[in-house]
């Protein structure tokens, strides 16, 4: 189905020209014919499937078929996201969509000051994109009422719901006028997505376009046994030895991604972070060097995890494996987007084994293992054993020295020392 049959206002036709958009994805077809009509939606789709112009096309539909003045302090259109990153990338492709419409769209987050957010709250906003806590900020402040808000959408409602946010959300929406209409967007249908739409939703029509979990076919997955102590070293190796250009890295904290950012340093590799301790504006100048080919590699933490678009994206490298196996969906979907293909590549220790089996059992198959020579990870008991019968008392009345060896691939080496 293309576009232009949904006869659209000829100036969204127009920006969607100019985005070169023709064909819809299959959440487009479903989603935005009732959004349109006014009905409120649970819709369930994978991360990198168009759901953002899914809630924005017909809300801005709507909009320009009843205009409205913009008015300081108030907004038309409320869309929240829980992550900053996710929060301005929404806003840069709401503004797209609308750049030939007299519409105003700002996102508010936290990580800068909020003088330069209220002053474009001052002037008159019809759309904000904004993370909860940031709002709930502004509301405290006096900067802006959400009375009149008339459409509000919750995009990623599942990581807001894993993120503690859901109190604030509720708290907001009590405060929109009471007839708005509501779009709820999830990655998955779970038990509590389900009954936080029963709550916040009414009469709502329910859109899936895809299985739970389910990993878009352009994407490889391979996994690489190894120490956790020398991945590092292997994740070098792989970006050498391959030529791998655009890798975005996921560690588990901040201080691995710090150290991991060091080791690429010194291995020469141009790379940069992206995690809560960074301000914003450094967050944001790592994506941008990241998306415009200045840097090589990207170490992210979770917070990068949903919501980032990058074009060309072909390496996503779990340097952990994430504790939740739902995560590492969210994480890989940043590849293999838009038909294109894309690897995801995990270091995986001993220790993550039950990580990765948890994985497995939810994408519903086994990821390919490959072994790197001298990266090989031994059997742990049999390691141990070797490690215990060469350190028992020598019988020989031969003066030597037994010294046991654990090399980077785990594996316990035997030397004999003669004595000097």
């Amino acid at each position: 189905m293309i576009f232009s049959s949904l006869d659209l206002a000829p100036e969204l036709q127009q920006a969607l020209d100019a985005c070169g958009y023709n064909e819809m994805t299959p959440i487009q077809e479903k989603a935005i014919i009732p959004a349109r009509r006014g009905k409120d939606l649970l819709a369930s789709a994978q991360t990198g499937t168009g759901k953002t112009a899914a809630f924005a096309l017909p809300i801005l539909q709507q909009m320009h078929t009843q205009p409205k003045p913009t008015l300081p302090g108030n907004a038309r259109a409320l869309i929240l996201t829980p992550t900053r990153e996710l929060a301005e990338q929404v806003a840069e492709a709401v503004k797209r969509y609308a750049q030939f419409l007299p519409l105003s769209v700002t996102a508010l987050y936290g990580g800068v000051k909020m003088s330069g957010q209220e002053k474009k709250l001052k002037a008159g906003v019809d759309i904000i994109i904004s993370t909860p806590g940031r709002l709930m900020e502004h509301i405290v402040q006096g900067s802006v009422n959400l009375s009149k808000v008339e459409f509000v959408v919750l995009d990623e409602a599942d990581r807001m719901l894993d993120m503690g946010f859901i109190a604030d959300v509720q708290s907001l929406l009590q405060k929109t006028n009471k007839q708005r209409q509501t779009l709820l967007f999830s990655a998955t249908l779970s038990q509590p997505i389900k009954e936080l739409a029963n709550k916040l939703l009414k009469t709502h029509d329910v859109i899936s376009v895809a299985k739970q979990n389910a990993i878009a076919d352009t994407v490889e997955h391979v996994v690489y046994p190894v120490g956790e102590i020398n991945k590092a070293q292997l994740l070098v190796e792989l970006i050498e030895e391959h030529n791998w250009f655009k890798v975005l890295v996921f560690t588990s904290t901040k201080d691995q991604a710090d150290k991991l950012m060091a080791q690429l340093k010194q291995a020469q590799i141009k790379a940069a972070l992206c995690h809560g301790d960074k301000s914003q504006g450094s967050r944001r100048r790592a994506i941008a060097d990241f998306k415009s080919d200045k840097i090589q590699v990207l170490i992210a933490t979770e917070v990068a995890a949903r919501g980032l678009d990058i074009q060309g994206l072909d390496h996503v490298v779990n340097y952990n494996l994430p504790y939740l196996a739902e995560d590492y969906v969210h994480r890989v979907g940043r590849t293999g987007r838009a038909g294109e293909k894309g690897q995801a590549i995990s270091l995986v220790s001993r220790e993550e084994e039950r990580s990765l089996a948890n994985i497995e059992r939810l994408i519903g198959g086994r990821i390919k293992r490959v072994n790197m020579p001298g990266y090989e990870v031994g059997s742990r008991k049999s390691i141990l054993k070797n490690i215990e019968e060469h350190s028992r008392p020598q019988r020989s009345n031969k003066a030597s020295k037994t010294q046991i060896i654990i090399n980077k691939g785990g594996k316990a080496n035997v030397r004999k020392k003669k004595k000097s």
